[in-house]
């Protein structure tokens, strides 16, 4: 609903509890404009593109190319729910049919670029930032953004070597700081404050991209979307049994109080990668496959999606498990394949930023925790949404290069999160968490496989048959299918 005769302070404190500060001029031309709603704000938060402070020119942008904003849609009979899910769901962003690289050294300079102007665009809009190469005549505190290239200790102190486009210089940090930057990942980008002393700069502050306190803020809707991933759907350890009685409680034949009525709110159910074991993925795989066709796979994976309602629209990303290259980020399944699956599956690339029904989802395999998780001693496979925080702290999926994690060099760096999702999903370690971060949901949505052999051997235990089920903007609900 657009709302008239707004008022400056309503103004401001709308774009406050999304994270940002409205400049008094800018509040001022929206006010003017009669033109208001919580789309709105949405939608020149965007325009934001990361930036904390919303001015006067970037409401004259969106104003410039304003549209009125779709009406709210009426409430319908339970029957037409199908149309309803099915045409409020946009993919934003997705690398499918967009990707350009060839692996020669352009690329890659392009791709490293494309990160480290994304990411200093977002330092820069918190802080003044001096290009490093002048950085030495600035008297005083300076502040400067760049890409990690190197970190090391001597003794209690930690350094850090940032370069930008016009060069490089050597941070030292110490006391706090350093405890920070011996949590650094190489080739992140990082903000530092300090001052010049000799050729290098002593830090005051290290600053991260981060995403704003309370992120998008919060969006109260009435349905229920179900995260799920690592389907591995013709692993002999395929939780079959498991899963049916998932599929029964979609259906309403399962479950009674408030369970039952969870279910019939269900509307979305996302599938965040490894949809099929696949096949040569690890030494000895098909000593652990029911089904050796990666076909066939898909096949099985499609008829079990089948059983699901069909007013649920259900949206699937690739894994490194699945038949799309390896290096991220990874296109969505070919036409062969999507065409094996029913009409209300929608495929989407890895990463994929998708806008449902007003309520922005970035779903990542998650192949990156691996490398976060070996990195910073005290994370673990135990609490998977604490390495999720470290994603969105440094607003990258994959900030590690050259690690277990293939990267595509890619002409613009798809895994940077520029936009702040109202909602992080990932999976990939086939354990269960959940947890909020500066009003960010994240999830990590467990697995349908039980212990494989390989995983044995690698001292693996996963957390099967966990389903995360989440009203936006209310209740997280979850359910146990396995081992109950």
């Amino acid at each position: 609903m657009v709302i008239k005769n707004i008022d400056a302070a309503t103004v401001a404190k709308k774009f406050l509890v999304r994270g940002y500060n409205i400049d008094p001029k800018a509040a001022e031309l929206l006010c003017k404009s009669g033109i208001f709603s919580d789309e709105v704000v949405d939608r020149i938060c965007r325009i934001a593109n990361g930036g904390f402070i919303i001015e006067k020119s970037i409401v004259e942008r969106f104003l410039e190319n304003f549209s009125k904003p779709t009406p709210e849609p009426e409430l319908k009979p339970k029957g037409s729910e199908v149309k309803s899910s099915c045409s409020s769901l946009k993919v934003i962003k997705d690398i499918t049919g967009k990707s350009s690289c060839q692996g020669n050294v352009e690329d890659f300079l392009m791709y490293f670029n494309s990160r480290l102007e994304k990411l200093s665009r977002i330092i820069r809009s918190r802080m003044s930032i001096t290009p490093i190469a002048y950085a030495g005549k600035v008297r005083g505190n300076v502040n400067v953004a760049g890409l990690v290239s190197e970190v090391y200790e001597k003794g209690e102190k930690c350094y850090i070597r940032l370069e930008d486009s016009t060069g490089i210089i050597t941070c030292v940090a110490t006391g706090k700081n350093a405890e920070i930057a011996r949590e650094l990942l190489g080739d992140e980008v990082i903000g530092v404050n300090g001052v010049i002393k000799g050729s290098s700069l002593y830090a005051n502050r290290i600053i991260f991209p981060d995403i704003p306190i309370n992120g998008n803020g919060e969006k109260k809707k009435d349905f229920f979307i179900v995260f799920l991933s690592d389907t591995h759907f013709g692993s002999k350890e395929f939780l079959e049994k498991e899963w049916r009685m998932f599929v029964n409680w979609l259906n309403g034949e399962v479950g009674g109080g408030r369970s039952q009525e969870v279910g019939e709110k269900v509307r979305y159910i996302i599938i965040a990668g490894d949809i099929v074991d696949g096949i040569g993925v690890y030494p000895g795989q098909e000593d652990d496959l029911e089904v050796k066709d990666i076909y066939g796979q898909y096949e099985l994976a499609a008829s079990h999606l089948e059983d699901i309602p069909k007013h649920i629209k259900v949206i699937i990303s690739p894994g490194n498990h699945d038949a799309v290259r390896q290096a991220e980020p990874q296109p969505a399944f070919d036409g062969e394949i999507r065409n094996m699956f029913p009409k209300n599956v929608e495929h989407v690339g890895n990463p994929a930023y998708v806008d449902i029904e007003g309520v922005k989802v970035l779903i990542y395999h998650g192949r990156s925790l691996d490398d976060i998780i070996s990195k910073i001693p005290r994370l673990s496979y135990d609490e998977p949404q604490k390495a999720m925080e470290e994603l969105l702290k440094r607003r990258h999926l994959s900030p590690i290069y050259g690690e277990r994690t293939p990267l595509a060099p890619e002409r613009e760096d798809y895994l940077v999160i520029e936009d702040v999702p109202d909602i992080l999903h990932c999976g990939h370690i086939h354990t269960y968490g959940t947890g909020f971060y500066r009003g960010v949901f994240m999830v990590n949505s467990s697995t349908w496989q039980a212990q494989t052999e390989f995983q044995k051997k690698v001292n693996l235990n996963p957390m099967p048959g966990n389903v995360a089920v989440y009203r936006p903007g209310g209740e997280v609900v979850r359910l146990r299918f396995y081992g109950e």
